[in-house]
Formats: structure tokens, sequence, C-alpha cells
């Protein structure tokens, strides 16, 4: 099984070009943090190259820039080809099945993709709820339970 799921931020703007029978790519690096630090405390990252296709590709160079944070999942493919010296060249990347912008359209002017329903949608703040939120931090959101709560040792889940 040949499976990857990654989330990084855009090391520069996708690069969009077309093959000779008009078929979109894009292409970019993504860097991904490491869960750790090294001997300096500091912490590092991978940096990804990806290849989307087709209409996920023209949508990754409308919506996303450097910087932007996404998520996509595909596979690891590995190509080779020979250099100007006449060496022989050998380049592993990502290929991706969807990409998900991760930011907001109002931080970045990104939207969310889904390859699989060729689809693009838009979240905006006049599309969530307009219901208000209540910050009364005074009431007591207990105070239909009585004035105390009896729990014994055993009922704790620790």
């Amino acid at each position: 099984m040949n499976k990857v799921f990654l989330i990084g931020r855009l090391t520069r703007d996708p690069e969009l070009r077309y093959t000779s029978n008009n078929t979109p790519v894009a292409t970019f690096s993504l860097a991904v943090n490491r869960n750790y630090s090294n001997q300096n405390g500091e912490r590092e990252a991978d940096f990804i190259n990806i290849v989307v296709w087709r209409k996920q590709a023209e949508n990754v160079k409308n919506y996303i820039k450097q910087g932007s944070q996404i998520a996509i999942d595909g596979r690891i493919q590995t190509r080779s080809y020979d250099g100007e010296d006449g060496k022989k060249r050998y380049i592993t990347e990502v290929i991706a099945d969807n990409v998900q912008f991760l930011d907001t359209k109002s931080n970045n002017n990104t939207s969310n993709y889904n390859n699989s329903s060729n689809e693009v949608s838009y979240q905006t703040p006049e599309s969530f709820s307009q219901q208000p939120i209540s910050t009364d931090v005074t009431s007591d959101p207990f105070a239909d339970f009585g004035s105390s709560i009896e729990i014994s040792d055993d009922e704790l889940p620790f």
C-alpha cells in the first residue's frame, strides 16, 4: 500500500504548467514540521515536493500561495532522468490525490477542494450560524442541579 497524508505550509507559490495534450499540472514544495526537536532544541521541517494534476492543479494555482497551510493525501512516486552532465538523477515526490486548503478564505483567500467530487466550496463568515454566543460568566450553568453534587471515588474513571 502506498498512501501518504501530510499537513504543512507551502514554501513557494505553486507553478502551473500544461502537458503536450493540454493537461494542467502544478508543482510546489510543502514544509512539514517534525514531531521532535534537534539537539539545540529547535524544531526542524522536511521539505517535500508535491505534484497535483488536472482541475485540482488549476485550483491550487488560483487559491493558495507561499505560506498557505494545506493537507494532502496521495502516494509517493520516484522517477529518474539523465542530467545535463550525463548522470542519472532520481526524484521522489508525492502525487496528491486530494488537496484540502486549511487557511480560511479571509486569511488567505483560499477554499476547500476535494478531487473526488470535483467541486470547490467556500466558507465565508456569512455562512456561519448567526446565533449570538453568550459570554455571561456570572450565570451558573449547574444551578438546576442543586447546591452540591455528590460523587464517590468509585464513579471516577481514573
